[in-house]
């Protein structure tokens, strides 16, 4: 008992002179083994003091050797805490920084450098001359080319509220509207067209080709596939212009840059019966190319009415050119005087603005515009008041200057330049459809539409000056108008015939002798000569022609 107690007290002391250190993990399987062979050699050999001398040396010669194959594990384990705490320390640290915000996703706008020209430009006065009155263009402060280029935004501009538009494919056809309507746009009824008015996040809505698989195939207004496929590559700007009816020669755009030669889409929309004039005269061929100009033909026409048909690629353009960015459409009868970009930079990005447009130059109120269309003959009288009195019982009240910033409620609308976005596109399409159920006078339903999106939203609208207008667009002649400017040029520069030979002065008169006397039995005689009898008048001769 004395020996196995006295083996247990120097095992006490041996734990206590070397204490064995404990970690969060377990001592590995090797080590208890061999602390298990200690102790039973230890109690085998205890009452030999050599062996339990031998066999404490052996025991403290395997617990260092234990202790420092612990001690790297132990620190193994500490550097991986230490790393894991200097980590959580960093992440700790960048999210107390200040970092800068993201960059934006959507233009925001942006303003030209302290001192610019453009900052102080303002229009001229009038002139002076009572003679020059009318309209006429006036300065616009453009910059130079490639500084608009720089400035063309990266991201679009953000649409309030709406944020996805998508359009009605009806297959069959429904025929539910109350009035108005065609087999093109649709038959909404009127609780369509009230939906169609609230602005939502998603909507959907009647904005042409209701039918057919896509636009331009078997939908009315039907294009040729290589001409569709061009159209959807055109992922940046576009240039659309329109003629129908052969009513306008095709103009060519000038002081175009070669740059926006290369990367702006030129699209120039006619119907068969213009094409064939134009391959009469040679000037298209097939390349479908006329200048810069690409000739898209469009067949199956949904209007009889050329004006009506013309305002689909007004209107609608973003239909046919779904990846566009902007747009810039005009009447065919303009000619473009400036690059794109200058135009856009001017009249979009400056001004922050997602649809531009001009306004009539002399006229601001719908009802004197509705009473003008009646006098010069523009649609059938009937139709206009119908269209007028249903936008009155919709509140449609005569222009004031309580509407300012707006200037006016009639556009001139000639002229579109927009950023093809959500909420630009629901303007054009709800425009569109005014155009469709009522008259195509455009310049009539343009301030009802404006007005319900603007009482919602506040889509950035830019109405400028006509002046400014006139500025980069020329109205030329309408075709027939330049044929008979071109005949009758061509008549006056015919040689002029030689001028027919003076008459021949009247002969003198007779000279009767007082002497002579008429035998009173002879029958009286005139004795005028035949030729006497048709005397021209001369003036100044003093001969009244009496006899």
């Amino acid at each position: 008992m004395n020996g196995r107690s006295s083996s247990v007290s120097l095992g006490k002391q041996l734990l206590k002179r070397f204490p064995i250190i404990l970690t969060a993990r377990k001592l590995s399987k090797m080590v208890k083994e061999k602390e298990k062979f200690f102790m039973r050699s230890f109690m085998v050999t205890k009452r030999k003091r050599i062996g339990t001398l031998l066999l404490c040396a052996i025991g403290a010669a395997i617990f260092f050797w234990a202790l420092n194959n612990e001690q790297g594990e132990g620190s193994q384990q500490v550097n991986s805490v230490q790393n894991n705490n200097v980590n959580e320390s960093i992440v700790s640290l960048t999210s107390n920084l200040a970092l800068p915000p993201p960059l934006p996703s959507q233009f925001l706008g942006y303003t030209l450098p302290p001192g610019h020209p453009c900052n102080s430009f303002t229009l001229p006065p009038p002139p002076a001359d009572k003679k020059r009155t009318g309209p006429r263009p006036c300065p616009v402060c453009y910059l130079p080319l490639d500084e608009a280029i720089a400035l063309m935004p990266k991201f679009p501009s953000p649409s309030p509220v709406l944020q996805n538009l998508t359009f009605i494919h009806e297959e069959p056809l429904r025929r539910d509207g109350e009035f108005g309507g065609s087999d093109f746009g649709g038959y909404p009824t009127l609780k369509q067209r009230t939906y169609s008015h609230t602005i939502q996040p998603s909507m959907n809505i009647h904005c042409g080709f209701v039918r057919g698989t896509k636009p331009g195939r078997n939908t009315g207004f039907d294009m040729d596939e290589d001409d569709l496929v061009y159209m959807e590559q055109c992922t940046g700007v576009v240039v659309a212009s329109y003629i129908f009816g052969n009513f306008d020669d095709i103009n060519e755009p000038s002081n175009i840059s070669d740059y926006s030669k290369k990367t702006v889409c030129f699209l120039m929309f006619i119907d068969e019966e213009t094409e064939k004039y134009q391959r009469s005269t040679g000037r298209l061929d097939s390349s479908k190319k006329v200048g810069v100009w690409r000739v898209i033909v469009t067949r199956n026409p949904p209007y009889t009415d050329g004006r009506r048909t013309g305002k689909i690629p007004k209107l609608l353009i973003h239909r046919m050119t779904p990846n566009a960015r902007y747009a810039i459409c005009i009447d065919g009868k303009l000619e473009l005087l400036v690059d794109p970009y200058r135009i856009l930079e001017r009249f979009l990005w400056r001004k922050n603005a997602t649809f531009a447009i001009s306004r009539h130059y002399k006229r601001f109120d719908v009802f004197v515009e509705a009473e003008a269309n009646k006098a010069a003959g523009k649609y059938d009288n009937a139709s206009i008041d119908f269209q007028i009195e249903f936008y009155k019982k919709e509140g449609l009240t005569p222009y004031t200057e309580d509407k300012y910033p707006i200037i006016s409620d009639v556009p001139e609308g000639c002229v579109i330049v927009r950023e093809l976005i959500p909420i630009s596109n629901l303007f054009t399409c709800l425009w569109f459809n005014e155009v469709d159920r009522f008259t195509s006078r455009d310049q009539i339903s343009f301030s009802t539409v404006r007005d319900k999106l603007l009482s919602q939203v506040d889509f950035h609208f830019n109405m400028f000056q006509d002046c400014e207008r006139r500025n980069f667009v020329v109205q030329k002649y309408h075709r027939e108008v330049l044929e008979r400017i071109k005949a009758l040029n061509a008549t006056r520069s015919q040689p002029l015939s030689p001028p027919p030979p003076s008459p021949l002065p009247p002969p003198p008169p007779l000279l009767i002798s007082p002497h002579v006397m008429a035998d009173p039995q002879q029958q009286w005689k005139d004795w005028r000569l035949p030729s006497m009898y048709n005397r021209k008048v001369f003036p100044g001769n003093g001969d009244t022609g009496a006899t």
